[in-house]
């Protein structure tokens, strides 16, 4: 017998696998001595019991008398085990929950097996579309074939990482599933990326071949394809052209002669994806992550906003984000549900898209929803099929969302909060208030435990008392790719540190009030300030500077750099805009640029950030 203990606010779960027999039943029982508390419910997990003694029976009893209150359960429970409760009148005093494989929490598929589940439950149904062109789910198995023959003849193999670097397309999304078919793992990247910054996220991942389509920075392809494959500089030494003017409906003939290739077993939870973070030393790391942690992740948001085969999404969220990847592919897929991917991402487009195809779901941060408001063409009728939009990386007002749910008047709002490491931590009730919508992200999903903790003493906070964020379930990556084991963010007992500040209320709704973190979150994007203050001082003018976050009402945030320049050297921002244009992604550039002739300082030296912050966000009003 083996038993794994889980706690949290709400209840104690002891998780218990093999035969409870007479020898193992005490292990049992001083398991349960240590696990029970006055306020928490109790639960036994027996998925995995094969049997119980009658000594495990005994433990059972003395657990339930133990908790006066009644609050306990035995879940899970497999059809030879129930008999045995029955049989002794067991089931007649404990909260017994039987075992239905149907009702299973969790999804145990790889990607490829879930293409093909998908393809015998709806194979002539719509899918996907983008740029005229619909695709059936079997359209997609066949492209997606076609692209692993391809990538397999260039020795993508089991193991691969393959970088996946385009705006949203048809094309994305086959190429996604062909690196799964190849059990290879499909490392996701910001089509905003410079060629410098792919350069180094090449590096950091040990990418080997790179899928490529529609790149901001790429303005000549032939140069763009010299500087990611420069040898001195990458890890990249072959690249394959996905961009969205391939139509691979037109080899479809070709499945014929390859269907039924790339058998090799590929488990649910092994690893498949790399999705790139910023750390908090501001260099890129490789969030590592499973079929298993991304379809179950999915599934809980589906059921969370109800999404079925009639759904209709229209997906402006990139799909390089978690966010994108969950929220915007997988939810959708798992359900039948048919997916609009927009010619781009202009709000005259959005809109003509919303109004034509009946859009029922749009998932974004809250800039864009206020654009679209925004937009002379927009109308309560252009809108009126939608029925949810999730809001998530950046946080709304309560005026905003009070306009919001007054001009989309058919919609429900959800506000969601999650990491690449994991992602949703937590989310609001379909039906929630706009008090629960606006100053809270809602309450952990199923399945997860999320803490409030407080580092200095080592101890969970109370109810109200902000700590920083820990959370720990079946959603949370394997690890950051060879990264050294003391920088890694999951501690020694399993559980992510985010870095983020918060408080749990006493409904369980989880406040957000700050970030350990220095990130600045610019309209749902994150940006580490020392990656924009590293490329900053390269201009061999530039003595020194400081990149700070600068409140914004659109963006939530926008970058700022303080600088101060070497004697004698004036300061030109045209210049340097210029100046930082192949070395960041456009949306990393600052906003504005103050110069000062020295930073504030604190006694010890270093530069008061604190009120350097406050002096630009004063300079920039």
């Amino acid at each position: 017998m083996q038993f794994k203990v889980e706690k949290n606010q709400d209840n104690t779960v002891i998780y218990v696998s093999g035969r409870i027999g007479v020898d193992t039943a005490p292990m049992l029982q001083e398991c349960v001595n240590e696990a029970v508390e006055a306020n928490c419910e109790l639960i036994f997990d027996f998925e995995n019991v094969e049997y119980i003694s009658s000594a495990g029976l005994r433990v059972l009893l003395a657990a339930r008398k133990k908790k006066t209150d009644g609050r306990m359960r035995v879940i899970g429970v497999k059809e030879n085990v129930y008999e045995i409760f029955e049989t002794t009148g067991f089931d007649s005093f404990l909260d017994i929950e039987k075992y239905n494989a149907k009702k299973s929490i969790h999804i145990d598929i790889a990607f490829k097996q879930l293409l093909v589940e998908t393809v015998e439950k709806y194979p002539n149904s719509l899918g996907l579309y983008h740029q005229g062109e619909f695709y059936t789910y079997e359209e997609i198995e066949k492209c997606s074939q076609i692209i692993a023959y391809d990538l397999s003849s260039k020795g993508v193999k089991k193991g691969t990482h393959v970088g996946l670097c385009s705006a949203n397309s048809a094309n994305w999304i086959l190429t996604f599933f062909a690196i799964q078919k190849l059990g290879a793992v499909a490392c996701l990247l910001n089509f905003n990326y410079s060629p410098s910054e792919i350069q180094s996220v090449s590096k950091v991942g040990d990418i080997t071949h790179l899928c490529y389509g529609e790149i901001a920075s790429m303005t000549d392809e032939a140069s763009f394809l010299a500087a990611v494959t420069d040898e001195t500089k990458s890890s990249i030494t072959n690249v394959y052209d996905i961009s969205s003017s391939i139509n691979l409906k037109n080899r479809i003939a070709e499945y014929d002669n390859i269907k039924g290739l790339f058998q090799e077993k590929v488990e649910a939870d092994d690893v498949c994806i790399m999705i790139y973070t910023s750390g908090s030393t501001g260099v890129p790391k490789g969030v590592l992550l499973s079929a298993y942690n991304v379809l179950n992740a999915s599934e809980s948001m589906a059921k969370n906003i109800r999404i079925d085969e009639n759904d209709k999404l229209c997906l402006i969220l990139p799909l390089f984000h978690i966010f994108g990847m969950t929220a915007g592919f997988m939810s959708n897929l798992l359900h039948g549900a048919m997916i609009y991917i927009p010619d781009n991402l202009r709000t005259n487009t959005l809109l003509e898209v919303i109004r034509n195809e009946k859009c029922t779901l749009l998932h974004s941060v809250p800039t864009m929803i206020l654009a679209l408001m925004n937009n002379k063409e927009f109308s309560r009728e252009s809108v009126e099929s939608l029925r949810c939009i999730i809001l998530a990386g950046a946080p709304t007002t309560e005026a905003q969302l009070v306009i919001m749910r007054e001009q989309f008047a058919n919609t429900h709002f959800v506000c969601s909060y999650g990491l690449s490491e994991m992602a949703p931590v937590t989310i609001t009730e379909y039906s929630d208030s706009v008090e629960h919508i606006s100053k809270t992200v809602g309450k952990p999903v199923n399945y997860i435990n999320l803490k409030i903790w407080n580092g200095e003493l080592q101890s969970d906070c109370q109810t109200g008392e902000v700590g920083e964020i820990i959370v720990e379930g079946y959603s949370l990556m394997c690890c950051y790719y060879r990264v050294d084991p003391t920088l890694q963010s999951i501690d020694e007992n399993g559980w992510l540190h985010t870095g983020d500040l918060g408080y749990l209320d006493e409904e369980g709704y989880l406040h957000l009030t700050g970030r350990a973190k220095e990130l600045i979150i610019r309209g749902g994007e994150n940006i580490m300030p020392n990656e924009v203050a590293e490329a900053i001082s390269q201009e061999s003018t530039v003595a020194d500077v400081k990149v700070v976050g600068i409140p914004d009402d659109f963006f939530g945030e926008v970058v700022c750099a303080c600088i101060t320049m070497k004697d004698g050297a004036a300061f030109n921002e045209d210049y340097f805009r210029d100046f930082l244009k192949d070395k960041l992604a456009k949306y990393k550039i600052p906003s504005y640029f103050i110069v000062y002739d020295k930073f504030p300082m604190l006694s010890n030296g270093k530069v008061d950030m604190v009120n350097l912050k406050k002096d630009a966000i004063a300079k920039t009003k």
